[in-house]
């Protein structure tokens, strides 16, 4: 009986532990709220020519693609960039958006509401964000509305004016998502769309990423940017890895 006893409260235990972990409202930042903010990174420099290109192009143009391998500074970059344009008042708001695509596996439906549906998607651009103005900072922002998480299923019919809009993993939209998200910059606006068309996770032929940054390449005032393998600012092996993989 005790045997029996101890295997039932055993198995009590791991299914109160399992309805715990499902039934927990899962955020982003939440490592954050219990340490005191890490210091942030204040100034950002390129590590090489085609990223200074790209911090130029960013500040000289409406539109840019930056388009490369992983681990070029693509997003970070970008993220920089807006987080300069918000602090010098030079757009109102930050808009985030991300395809919800998973690499290659299913983690099936994602409990909460929007935000937290689209946390786990969008953890690099917080990563990213928190490395420059710091969890607090970045937590009071998301509330107020100064930073604004965008699911590109939503963003048909907007028109974003006063706005630092950055679309991620881009090689994962379709051309005409693509198209759809390009034509909703307005006045007073930056967009930045990044992305690695030799990584979609879309069906082959199906991402437009390469398409529209082969038909936009020269139109004034839209910037591409192309990075390489030689512009890999993480390991060292990941560039050695992307000429042979």
């Amino acid at each position: 009986m005790g045997k029996r006893a101890a295997r039932h409260a055993d198995k009590q235990n791991r299914k109160s532990n399992v309805e715990v972990l499902f039934n927990q409202s899962w955020h982003p930042l939440e490592h954050e709220k219990e340490r005191r903010d890490q210091s942030y990174i204040r100034k950002v420099k390129p590590q090489n020519n085609n990223q200074a290109l790209l911090m130029e192009a960013i500040a000289s143009n409406s539109l840019t693609l930056a388009v490369g391998p992983a681990g070029t500074g693509k997003t970070y970059l970008a993220i920089s960039a807006a987080v300069e344009a918000l602090e010098a008042g030079h757009v109102d708001r930050i808009i985030l958006s991300r395809p919800a695509i998973e690499a290659g596996e299913s983690i099936g439906f994602l409990p909460g509401d929007l935000q937290e549906k689209m946390a786990p998607y969008l953890r690099p651009l917080y990563d990213a964000l928190n490395d420059r103005i710091g969890g607090k900072r970045l937590r009071q922002h998301m509330q107020d509305g100064a930073i604004e998480i965008a699911p590109i299923g939503y963003m048909r019919g907007r028109t974003l004016n006063n706005a630092f809009v950055m679309i991620d993993e881009a090689q994962n939209c379709t051309y005409g998502q693509i198209k759809m998200l390009l034509t909703r910059l307005g006045w007073h606006s930056t967009m930045v769309l990044t992305g690695d068309p030799d990584q979609s996770d879309l069906l082959s032929g199906m991402s437009g990423l390469r398409d529209i940054a082969s038909r936009l390449d020269g139109v004034p005032g839209i910037a591409v940017v192309r990075m390489t393998a030689q512009d890999v600012v993480r390991h060292p092996l990941v560039a050695s890895m992307l000429t042979r993989i």
